[in-house]
Order: C-alpha cells, then structure tokens, then sequence
C-alpha cells in the first residue's frame, strides 16, 4: 500500500468520532438526561487550583491570585450552567475526536520548547503555567462549548493553540491574568467570529494568531510591552545553538503530514528575496543581524500555516505566503517608524491575511486561467506533488545555509560593521549601532555603556542628553571601567578605550551565548578574524 493511502487511511480511523464510556460521557442512547460529565470539568478545575499551590506560582502572590481568579471564574460559570441545564432537564456529553493536525503539530511545537528552554532556562520554569493554561484551555473551550450545544469534541485542539500563543508571548507574572484573557479571547473568536465559506459556517482567524495579533495592537497603543517576555522571546530563540536547522528539520514534519510547504516556502523566499535586494541597495541589513530572524522562521513554520484559516489551493497558498513574506517585511518598517518593538511584525501580519482568505480563493481562478500558469501546471497525485514542494524547499534552504544566512556570522553581529556603516550614514546604521550598544550595555557590558554615555554627550548620532549620558557613565563605573570612571567625572571630554576580555565575551556572542569558557587567543582571534576589531587584530600578531 502506498505512504499515501495508509496516511490516508490512518487520518479516516482517526477522525471517526468515538463516543466515551456511558458513565463518563453520558452517552445519548440513556434515556435519562445526567449531567454527570460535569464532573470532568470539575476535576480539572480542581487540578488549576491545586496547581496554585505549588512553589513556583506561591513565590508570587500575584501569580497565585490569578490562578485563583481564572478558577473562580470557571467554577462560577460551571455551576450557572449546572443549574440551568437541571432546571431544563437537558444532557450534554462528549465526543472524542483525535485529529492528527492537532497531536502532530503540538508534539512539534513542544519539541521546540524542548531544545530551547535547553538553552534559556526560564522556558523550563514557564512549564508549570504552561500546565495551568493547558487546564484553562480545556475548561472555558467545554463551558462554551456546552454553553452553545449539546456536545463537546474532546481531543487534543487545545494544545496547538497554547503552545502558539507561547511560543510568540507570555505576560509577566505580576500580570499573568492576561495570559488567561488572552487565551480565552482566542476561543471566544474560534466561536463567535466567523463567516460562511465553501458553504459552511467557518472561524475566520486561526485562534492563536487572533489573540496575538488582538493583544499585540493593545500593547503597542497603551505602550506596555514590558508587561510581557515579548522582547527576549523573540530574541533568546538564538541562544539554541543551529536553530535555524533544528526548526528547518521540525518544519518538514509539518509539511510532509498537511502539505503546507507552499505557504512557509513562499513566506521565506520572498522575506529572503527583499532582505536581500535591501541588504544591496543600501550596504546594511534590513533584519539587524539576520536576513530571516529566528522567531520569523518559526512564525513561518508554527503560526501562519494553520490549514482551516488558510488557502486550500496550492496557487492560494503561494499567494498566501508570499502576502504573509511582505507583510512582516512592511510591519518590520512601519512598526520601526512608530516606535514600537519590531518583534510584533510576524503577529500582527496573520490576522490581516486570515481576513484575506476569501479575496485569494476568489483571486485564484483568475490565476490559474492565466497561459502561462496553465502550461506549468503539473498534473502530480497530491502527495507526489508535495514531495516536489519539499525538495524545493530543501534545495532552497540548503542554499541559504551554504551562502551563511541561517545559522553562521551574520555581518549584523558585528559592531565595527555598524560603526563603520553609521560613518558612512546608512540608513538605520547609527540607530542600529545605539540600539546593540544598549542591548550589550544591558548585559553588564562595560564597554557599551560608556560608548553609549559617549554618544549621548557628543550629540552626534543621538540627540544630546547629559542626564543619560552620566546614567551610562556611572553603570560602566560601577562595572570598574576605568574610562568611564574618568568620564564620570569629567563629562565633557569623553574617553574611549578598547572593550576588555570580559567585554568581548559578550560583544562577540552573535545572538548564542556568552563565550565566557573561550580562551582569550580564541576570542581575539574571533574579534580579528569574524569581527573586524583592529585592536584585537593587533593582540593576535604580537601574540603571534
């Protein structure tokens, strides 16, 4: 039998609905409405307010309080609807359907916790509320569900869902009521937002991206990012070593099993297309230090490409992730010119092209009318044709790897690259170099803060501030930066020196980690060779 009939096969056993136990389900044969699948709900709700309990939640009051908050909310809406339906004498019961684009993609997405929480810790520490929102999907998706009808379709639709939305943001502990908020609004748009489509009654947004994007807009207007992990999310992605190949590798168990690989390639080449036609119009970048960034590439692979709120045809599926390639291209800038962190680009983009859904179906015939679109179709079973779609896709990324555009040196990484670009007044480069500047400075980069209080006395290539200026001047003294010790106290006539060993650890990281168990050889080497720093280069020959 072939891969394509067994798959086949497999997804029609799996999709048929299996009525649990009578005395679980409260299957609809027993002539006596019972309400005791009440009791699972009851349970669950029990296992969130036992989890409240456990040290990482109770080391934060806050915390603990919005668990206990999200449980009274449910539990009060459990028993509402309890009495309601026993005053109607009315059932409910479930049905369990385990649909494969479910259980595939959330082993896939919790693989990518996995091997990243590896690297960042407090992906790990995040699991305990990761449970606890699992819970809260799984209840306020059944209450709303029985709210509305008869049946709930129990199976694994939660979990792709909450391992999206936290893959892409999660709120601070203090505000971690949002979290539940945010999850609830997404099912609440599953429900309630839809329109009608190939004849029936579908959700329009893909419910992860629904949230984000809806969360994100409120973020940016009320300027309150911080309350979230947003920022080092999208930039801690990088510290897994070959993240690039790892989501490349995970990508293709997506594409193989739901045939999405127009829609992620598509986004990826024409990202890749502009950055590049950027990159040589003006000399710099258009990404700071990449030509795809790494939370772009997983958005590509994990949040775009949900198949019930995208194009079904593979000419709507390229438009579809072409459109989804300009949009984070355009919001990239849009989002830069208003001030607010870029990282929303690839959140806010999906919501727009579900909206778009039934513009591209109705665009597609027009398309495939086209000659030239008709002499180029290739008349390939499905599954033959997908196999074509994918070693495209591999060719392709090969190609980018080969050309170091994925996981290698990035000249973005570099800030002898940026100063020397903000000589030359490229575009961005001077508010590129302030913006690394202060990233490193916010590592405890002696170096960069003095720098940064040098730029802000000089007035240069930032508007003069001598409050700041003295505020970066005192945090690199108080790291013993003797130059900045001496600028501190002589404002005026700024100092700079070479950055230190301890400093080039964490300059020369290239998105990964500190270097702090490289030899010092190696890192001048690496400052030399990878960096252009001529100071170092000049510690490689006199070590030589």
């Amino acid at each position: 039998m072939s891969a394509a009939r067994r798959w086949k096969g497999r997804r029609k056993d799996q999709g048929n609905r299996v009525q649990l136990d009578d005395r679980m389900a409260g299957h609809t044969t027993n002539p006596t409405p019972t309400l005791r699948v009440f009791q699972v709900p009851a349970v669950l709700t029990s296992s969130l307010i036992a989890l409240s309990f456990l040290p990482r939640i109770q080391s934060n009051l806050r915390l603990a309080i919005s668990l206990w908050g999200a449980a009274i909310v449910l539990l009060a809406w459990l028993f509402v609807l309890y009495l309601k339906l026993r005053r109607e004498g009315a059932s409910r019961t479930f049905q369990t359907v385990l649909r494969p684009q479910h259980y595939v993609q959330a082993l896939v997405q919790l693989a990518v916790f996995a091997y990243w929480g590896w690297y960042w810790p407090p992906v790990y520490e995040f699991g305990v509320l990761l449970t606890a929102q699992l819970l809260f999907a799984y209840l306020f998706d059944m209450l709303l569900a029985w709210s509305r009808r008869e049946t709930y379709v129990l199976g694994f639709g939660p979990f792709p869902i909450i391992f999206s939305i936290n893959l892409f943001l999660w709120f601070r502990d203090d505000w971690f009521y949002l979290q539940f908020l945010m999850v609830g609004i997404g099912f609440l748009g599953k429900e309630f937002v839809r329109w009608k489509r190939e004849g029936r009654a579908v959700h329009i947004f893909n419910p992860s991206a629904f949230s984000l994007g809806l969360f994100s807009l409120v973020l940016i207007a009320t300027g309150t990012t911080g309350l979230t992990w947003g920022q080092e999310i999208a930039s801690t992605l990088t510290l897994a070593p070959m993240i690039y190949l790892y989501l490349f590798l995970l990508g293709l168990i997506v594409m193989y099993f739901f045939s999405i690989t127009l829609v992620s390639g598509a986004a990826a080449m024409v990202l890749f297309g502009l950055s590049a036609l950027y990159s040589s119009l003006t000399g710099v970048p258009y990404f700071l230090d990449s030509e795809i960034p790494a939370a772009v590439f997983l958005g590509l692979h994990l949040l775009v490409t949900d198949p019930s709120t995208s194009p079904r045809s593979r000419t709507g599926k390229l438009v579809f992730g072409g459109l989804y390639g300009v949009g984070v291209f355009g919001l990239y800038t849009l989002l830069g010119a208003y001030g607010a962190p870029t990282f929303y680009d690839k959140l806010l983009a999906v919501p727009l092209l579900n909206l778009s859904v039934r513009g591209i179906d109705a665009l597609v015939p027009v398309i495939r009318d086209n000659l030239a679109v008709k002499h180029w179709k290739l008349n390939w079973v499905p599954l033959r044709l997908n196999l074509a779609h994918m070693a495209v896709w591999i060719i392709f990324f090969g190609s980018m790897t080969a050309m170091g555009k994925t996981d290698g040196m990035h000249p973005g990484d570099s800030l002898p690259f940026w100063e020397q670009a903000c000589t030359e007044s490229r575009p961005k480069a001077c508010n590129r170099l302030i913006q690394l500047e202060g990233s490193y400075c916010g590592d405890n980069s002696a170096w960069a803060c003095n720098e940064l209080g040098g730029h802000y006395t000089q007035g240069e290539i930032v508007g003069s501030d001598a409050g700041l200026a003295l505020s970066y001047f005192s945090r690199a003294c108080e790291l013993r930066f003797q130059a900045a010790c001496v600028n501190l106290l002589d404002p005026g006539n700024f100092i700079r020196t070479d950055p230190r060993i301890l400093d080039l650890r964490l300059l020369l990281r290239e998105g990964g980690r500190n270097l702090m168990e490289m030899a010092e050889p190696e890192l001048y080497d690496r400052a030399c060779v990878q960096h252009d720093w001529s100071f170092a280069c000049d510690k490689v020959v006199s070590t030589s």
